[in-house]
């Protein structure tokens, strides 16, 4: 169980590592043309996209928690399978 969660620890470490190099350059999702003369206006426009990068990285990360909890689900049911037939002989 232990090597489980140290998968699923470095696969959600992999996957949210890589969009972040991208997402540092890249502060406010608007073009210059569109920005506005508000600083306070600006800073709530960098928070925004600050969380819809953060909700993608989670979603990112709960889709391979799922994944691997999937994988072993299926493991621990057929091991308990195996098992209830070992013992029903």
């Amino acid at each position: 169980m232990k090597h489980l969660g140290a998968a699923v620890l470095s696969g959600l470490l992999a996957t949210l590592n890589a969009p972040l190099a991208s997402a540092q350059g890249n502060t406010t999702s608007s073009s210059p043309a569109t920005e506005h003369s508000d600083p306070i206006v600006r800073m709530h426009r960098q928070v925004a996209a600050a969380n819809r990068v953060y909700d993608q990285k989670v979603a990112a990360a709960k889709k391979v928690y799922d994944h691997k909890k999937a994988e072993a689900r299926k493991e621990r049911d057929a091991a308990i399978k195996a098992a209830h037939d070992a013992a029903g002989q």
